[in-house]
């Protein structure tokens, strides 16, 4: 178990856009010994928080990235991006409508594709490798995250602008997509997906998002992870599915006791090519 670092990395904060009031900005932690000629993969993080709290520093999100730089000679970045139920009556439950939440992703999505482009435009000074970037995020963030990996053409108008951008792998926290069918031979990556099977809010499989009735506004329904792995498998594209049994949105937590075989994984399909398929099955005590 990690419980406490010694961190061995350099803190840098950029602004990455400016939309309306929202200032959207990014931490990033460099290994100190980096030399000026390295290039690092790169983990881009989107923190959770139902789209209304949440921050690109809260003490979880922050350690993960601090993890990488030191741990696993990543370059580790945190973004914010903007919380478009923060305030609302409706919040992000089944009071808000269908609409509303496909808006919410969209956005969500948008912000992450945004992030993505500046750290690829930025490549030279950052010291990053941009065809090794692991898109990382928990709960809302992995929606937001997975959306734009997989639904970049359902979500986004003006493709063109993102066309340098491309993801290596998905490290996914109890996240879903709005449609998994868009999942492709293309833009399949290797993917570490974390997920309870009695998750409330965001499904496991394929079922209404927060469990909403068929009468109330927000009632959409998403592919979670066991859908997400499926499409996965269908195109033999590595995966770490960990399932936890009767376990619940808890799950979106940083799973930070696995962290080392998380990246154990991503050295091995993402740096060396390797196609791994693991099911981890456990069952919440």
């Amino acid at each position: 178990m990690m419980t406490s670092f010694l961190w061995s990395q350099e803190k840098a904060t950029y602004t990455y856009a400016i939309k309306g009031n929202d200032t959207l900005k990014l931490d990033v932690y460099t290994p100190k010994k980096l030399k000026n000629a390295e290039r690092l993969p790169v983990l881009l993080w989107m923190h959770g928080g139902g789209f209304s709290v949440g921050s690109r520093d809260y003490i979880d999100d922050e350690k993960l990235v601090q993890y990488v730089a030191k741990e696993q000679n990543y370059i580790g970045i945190s973004i914010s991006y903007r919380l478009l139920r923060k305030g609302t009556k409706t919040g992000f439950g089944c009071d808000c409508t269908k609409d509303e939440k496909l808006e919410t992703f969209k956005q969500a999505a948008i912000d992450y594709m945004d992030a993505a482009k500046y750290i690829v435009e930025n490549a030279e000074s950052l010291q990053i490798d941009t065809a090794k970037i692991i898109a990382g995020g928990s709960s809302a963030g992995a929606e937001g995250i997975l959306n734009a990996v997989f639904l970049r053409e359902y979500f986004v108008s003006n493709a063109e602008d993102y066309k340098d951008v491309s993801f290596a792998g998905v490290f996914s926290c109890a996240g879903a997509v709005v449609d998994a069918s868009y999942i492709s031979e293309e833009n399949a990556v290797p993917s570490v997906l974390y997920h309870g099977t009695k998750d409330q809010l965001v499904p496991f499989g394929n079922a209404p998002h927060h469990y909403c009735e068929p009468t109330r506004d927000g009632f959409i329904f998403l592919d979670g992870s066991e859908i997400i792995a499926q499409k996965l498998e269908a195109y033999e594209t590595a995966f770490y599915f960990n399932i936890v049994k009767e376990a619940r949105h808890e799950i979106s937590a940083i799973p930070f006791s696995d962290l080392d075989k998380v990246f154990q994984f991503f050295d091995r399909t993402v740096l060396h090519d390797e196609v791994i398929q693991t099911r981890i099955i456990k069952t919440k005590k």
